[in-house]
């Protein structure tokens, strides 16, 4: 009873019935891809829980400290607050180890299930109208994953991230006028500087999960007001969703969804060792080590700054050296187009109708080509970021690996696009006629599984 007028009183105050009654009756189709997104979003909730605890040991500090922890094959040795706090975290802060590693491994599954579900919305061409908005908020979101992956990836200052470092300190450097400024606001003077890590820790743990909060809040809010889409089939009309009710059915699967995630995540971040930097030592300016690597997401980036050859311009007094064109231009040119995409195909398709029903990739035949070339380019660039280690495993010359990785960023799209083409093509020719599942009652009285044809106009 209490709860009931807690309720009442509530309700009359704010209205808000209505509303729940609207949200709770919001239907879901049901589809195995549309749980990419949700990954993505209770990767980001056990992300914060995660953060919250390791900030409370994280010590973001570049002042030299002599460590005297429990790890002993580093008593004595000189470090970094911040990379001494890491290793204090690791070995001597309760259940620091395996929140540190589940951290990280949910960092690496956010930013994996965005760009899955991003090309999910792009080969079903799920970005048309009237999602463009969300569509820029799904990039924007990606976006500041990668910012923040990055971020939080220099945090320890070991060798690794401080190698990452000295990379994007030249890629800012190498930005024509604003450069100079740009890494003397974020380093607070040359490199290696004395402000980087703080004003890292600051963007890493309050400025951008503030947006991301915000900009997924947004998605979530533009998702419930638009119709959601689906895919073809029996029934399904762009006027229609044909699923599951938010309450109780879909609430049930996301919940156990997440469950899972969490669950995933804690077993990797118990079992499965990653990033184990007491073994990379503390970070010293003048030394690199050998078989440096970036976390995955950013292997294309790494890939595209070993494979691009040393061209560097000069002229009206101003110089624009050779890691602008693959640290700044390239990603700029990239997420620009990405950004545009959904006005860019109107504008060639002539097609701004609204659609709800998602195309299959082989009817879009141009579209698929495309992405796929666009992927090919990026894993290969992906490739390119370990050629020292291909070079390495295989017993070949770094220089060898090079042209052949050069040779194929360029020659591979091309050939897969023509592939995909093709088999969307092939694929497209092929028109079975729709079928459904029905249960037919047997003569014992029991029920069997038989396809049954439907209309062609109830499929579409």
């Amino acid at each position: 009873m209490i709860v009931k007028r807690l309720a009442r009183w509530f309700d009359d105050r704010l209205g808000a019935s209505g509303f729940a009654r609207t949200a709770l009756n919001k239907v879901f189709p049901d589809h195995w891809s549309f749980m990419l997104g949700e990954i993505a979003m209770y990767s980001f909730v056990i992300l914060i829980i995660t953060g919250v605890y390791l900030t409370f040991f994280f010590t973001p500090g570049t002042r030299e400290v002599v460590y005297n922890g429990s790890y002993e094959p580093l008593q004595g040795v000189t470090m970094s607050e911040a990379y001494e706090s890491v290793v204090r975290i690791s070995f001597d802060v309760r259940a620091g180890l395996v929140m540190r590693q589940i951290h990280h491994w949910a960092a690496l599954l956010f930013i994996a299930a965005i760009i899955a579900h991003l090309m999910r919305i792009f080969f079903t061409g799920a970005f048309r109208r009237p999602r463009e908005i969300n569509w820029m908020i799904g990039v924007s979101m990606f976006l500041l994953a990668l910012g923040n992956g990055f971020t939080g990836y220099s945090l320890p200052d070991d060798q690794l991230s401080g190698t990452g470092l000295r990379i994007a300190y030249s890629v800012a450097l190498s930005i024509p006028v604003v450069g100079t400024w740009i890494t003397f606001l974020i380093w607070g003077g040359e490199f290696p500087g004395t402000e980087a890590i703080t004003r890292f820790f600051v963007i890493h743990i309050l400025i951008i999960p503030a947006l991301l909060a915000i900009l997924l809040t947004a998605h979530l809010v533009i998702l419930v007001r638009q119709k959601h889409t689906q895919f073809a089939g029996p029934g399904r009309t762009d006027r229609n969703v044909v699923g599951a009710h938010l309450w109780p059915t879909f609430m049930a699967k996301t919940v156990g969804l997440f469950f899972l995630t969490f669950g995933v995540l804690a077993a990797l971040g118990g079992l499965a060792q990653i990033n184990p930097i007491w073994l990379w030592g503390p970070f010293e300016p003048a030394a690199v080590s050998s078989g440096s690597q970036p976390d995955w997401y950013l292997g294309w980036l790494e890939g595209s700054l070993r494979l691009l050859p040393h061209w560097e311009i000069r002229a009206f007094g101003f110089e624009i050296p050779n890691p602008f064109f693959s640290g700044v231009l390239l990603p700029s040119v990239t997420f620009g187009v990405i950004y545009a995409w959904p006005f860019l195909e109107a504008r060639f398709t002539k097609d701004r109708a609204e659609h709800h029903v998602l195309d299959r990739p082989r009817d879009r035949p141009v579209r698929t080509a495309i992405g796929v070339a666009v992927l090919t380019f990026y894993v290969v660039l992906f490739a390119a970021g370990a050629n020292d280690v291909l070079a390495s495993r295989f017993d070949l010359s770094v220089n060898q690996v090079t042209w052949v990785l050069r040779g194929m960023v360029l020659v591979l799209p091309v050939v897969a696009a023509l592939l995909a083409y093709r088999l969307c093509r092939e694929l497209a020719a092929l028109k079975p006629e729709p079928t459904m599942v029905t249960l037919e009652r047997t003569a014992s009285g029991g029920f069997v599984e038989a396809e049954v044809e439907v209309e062609a106009e109830a499929s579409s």
